[in-house]
């Protein structure tokens, strides 16, 4: 499995359309078997998607991100987990621990989608085609 997260100074980009760095990590039942940086710094966004789907990229994790990028990365069938924040290493880890939904990880005014506001957030949490919008 490949999985890009868009990169910023260490931590993941905020906005994914914006984004001009990507870390690619291949990953296989013994761990980590590849990783490589690569410049996403494309500025039309079926260029962006394009780039994912030729890199081979299964999962990409994300900040924000437009609905129509989202859209086009999900019909390249590339599962998409967006509004994540925090060091890449960091959300890495989480992802491969099946943790990566933990608060800690949310960008900020998203926590409340996961039952943590008023009214427990109950049907508030999305997902649509392979879109993961906590």
């Amino acid at each position: 499995m490949k999985i890009a997260i868009p990169t910023w100074n260490g931590r993941v980009s905020p906005v994914f359309d914006a984004a001009s760095r990507l870390v690619v990590v291949e990953v296989g039942e013994e761990g980590e078997s590849s990783r490589f940086e690569t410049d996403i710094s494309e500025n039309f966004l079926p260029s962006k998607a394009m780039r994912l789907t030729g890199l081979g990229v299964d999962t990409l994790i994300c900040g924000a991100i437009s609905r129509p990028l989202a859209y086009m990365i999900t019909t390249a069938g590339i599962n998409l987990i967006a509004w994540i924040s925090g060091q890449v290493e960091d959300v890495l880890q989480a992802f491969l621990r099946g943790n990566l939904f933990d608060i800690q990880f949310l960008m900020p005014g998203r926590a409340s989608h996961w039952g943590k506001g008023p009214g427990g957030g109950h049907g508030r949490g999305r997902r649509r085609r392979g879109i993961h919008f906590p």
